[in-house]
């Protein structure tokens, strides 16, 4: 199969797969619809499909036995009143593919679909429905049951067994293998006073809202004074309020006030140490402090950094793809290095496209996507 036949079948399966509703919300998707197509192209592979409950299912398919794991999400981000044209039918131009899904990340998994069939190497795909919303479960779960172990490569039996080395995520990066990126945080701060009429003298931990107001600055000059740390090209701590509410009306002293909040650390950053840090910035503490998510960084262990980053790197030279800088978003690639893989960021497009009104991928990265996926395949690397 030469190159232009190989994007003419790439093109083929993004169609198909951009023709399915796989929006999430509100992830109305079942072990059908798009997974009995990916069942109906996995020809010779061994396939397992699980269903996690809401909308969240995951399709595992070996062929072989591989070391490295292809992971994708299916699931995409609701489309809005601004597509000019069916988000469901892709639209192709003399250089770029339009339809919903086709940069983040379904040009992805139709790529993997054609190299699937293009080729006859050992491959592992993992394919799932859940990354764009809350509630996510495929990747938990599949960890959960199949342990990912650097070290069990040599020894494992093939099949469901199959312990995988090395794991690949696909998000857009512009085909450049990414091996660092930020972890991210949520928080909920509430704040407790004492109601009363306004006019009287006040404590500084009377009023809730007061309390949230001076957390609230103490908490960006923490921030700002870390605008000079960095990890792999990333500098400085995101952070951002995204919510600050409380108090009843302006002659009275507010009772509750709540905070919510998240941040992007650097994934050498202690992110136990950076809540604790946070909380204690104020003489009035908070009456509560609660993390409502947590992503972790890329690599995911601080104190194993710059190791794993070297590992992430040496992994991207051995299968020939050109590294890329850290980025700021966030990826479940991180969840692969928390289980103790190495693991990468790789795929076409451009994050900019993504989440975007007649969201687009360039051929020429769909191509080039294709092409190295079928050449790490067929070459015996994965």
């Amino acid at each position: 199969m030469n190159d232009a036949v190989l994007l003419d079948a790439v093109l083929a399966h993004l169609r198909a797969l951009v023709a399915f509703d796989t929006r999430n919300p509100p992830r109305a998707i079942g072990t059908g619809g798009i997974f009995d197509y990916l069942r109906a192209h996995l020809a010779g592979f061994e396939v397992q499909v699980a269903d996690h409950g809401a909308g969240a299912v995951s399709l595992l398919a070996v062929r072989g036995r591989p070391r490295v794991l292809f992971n994708v999400h299916l699931d995409t981000v609701p489309d809005s009143s601004r597509w000019s044209a069916s988000p469901f039918e892709l639209r192709v131009t003399d250089e770029r593919a339009i339809g919903l899904g086709a940069c983040d990340i379904k040009g992805a998994a139709a790529g993997l679909l054609a190299t699937a069939g293009a080729s006859d190497g050992d491959m592992a795909l993992l394919f799932t429905s859940d990354e764009e919303g809350a509630d996510p479960r495929c990747v938990s779960t599949f960890l959960r049951d199949h342990p990912l172990s650097p070290r069990a490569g040599a020894g494992a039996e093939g099949g469901w067994g199959r312990r995988f080395e090395d794991v690949i995520v696909a998000e857009p990066t512009g085909c450049k293998a990414v091996p660092a990126h930020r972890g991210i945080q949520s928080v909920r701060v509430c704040f407790e006073g004492r109601a009363g009429h306004a006019s009287a003298e006040q404590q500084p931990s009377d009023s809730a809202l007061h309390q949230a107001v001076r957390w609230c600055v103490a908490a960006l000059d923490f921030a700002a004074a870390r605008s000079a740390d960095s990890f792999d090209g990333l500098r400085g701590m995101r952070f951002n309020l995204g919510r600050v509410e409380g108090g009843i009306k302006p002659n009275m002293i507010a009772p509750q006030a709540e905070v919510r909040f998240g941040m992007r650390p650097l994934p050498s950053v202690d992110m136990d140490g950076l809540l604790h840090s946070l909380r204690g910035l104020t003489a009035t503490q908070p009456a509560a402090f609660e993390e409502t998510f947590r992503g972790p960084p890329l690599p995911a262990v601080a104190a194993e950094a710059v190791p794993r980053l070297r590992d992430a790197r040496a992994l991207a030279e051995r299968l020939g793809i050109v590294v890329g800088g850290a980025v700021d978003f966030w990826t479940e690639a991180a969840l692969f290095s928390r289980a103790g893989c190495t693991a990468l960021v790789y795929g076409p497009g451009d994050i900019a496209q993504a989440h975007t009104a007649d969201e687009w991928v360039a051929l020429d990265q769909l191509a080039a996507y294709a092409e190295n996926l079928r050449r790490i395949v067929q070459g015996g690397l994965a």
